[in-house]
């Protein structure tokens, strides 16, 4: 697959340099998944992209790209209840995995050594090596937060410009 071979000068470059867009090819790829709500399939994203790169790439860099609605699924909650989850299409995985291969590197650092979830290189079984080792030295106190709902409450304006910002400040 050919993406381009401009030399990435701004951040969304870099998201869409071409060994920044294959290695989030391959993690697409690698982690099948269901279709969203376009009904497009893993095994259809190189031909599509072939077809098509040149125009989502220029949409992408005049931010003029919009990504597609979500394929709503409720899954079962191990105490009850379900969960929803919104499944984006395939194009729109390719360009969040390039984004966030871009962005861990800028704001993984700023997270807390004890924050576990969703992170690279950490799992449950870190935090609980990690408690188990607090308990062993006599601490207290070991507190588990799972903050429900946390992105439809949050002030998505604020949150924004704090991302903004840090992205500004880590540009060069």
């Amino acid at each position: 697959m050919t993406w381009t071979n401009a030399e990435p000068d701004t951040l969304m470059e870099r998201v869409l340099a071409p060994a920044n867009l294959s290695r989030a090819y391959q993690r697409v790829v690698s982690n099948k998944g269901a279709p969203g709500a376009d009904g497009m399939k893993v095994e259809q994203l190189a031909d599509y992209t072939n077809q098509y790169w040149p125009i989502l790439k220029a949409r992408l860099l005049a931010g003029e790209y919009h990504p597609q609605g979500v394929r709503a699924v409720e899954i079962p909650k191990p105490n009850g209840g379900t969960r929803q989850l919104g499944i984006p299409n395939i194009v729109d995985r390719l360009i969040q995995q390039a984004l966030l291969q871009q962005l861990t590197p800028i704001f993984d650092p700023l997270f807390s050594d004890y924050s576990y979830g969703s992170r690279p290189d950490r799992s449950a079984h870190h935090a609980i090596e990690t408690a188990c080792a607090h308990v062993a030295v006599c601490h207290r106190w070991c507190v588990e937060l799972d903050l429900e709902k946390f992105f439809d409450r949050v002030n998505h304006d604020v949150l924004m410009a704090c991302i903004e910002r840090q992205i500004e400040i880590n540009a060069c």
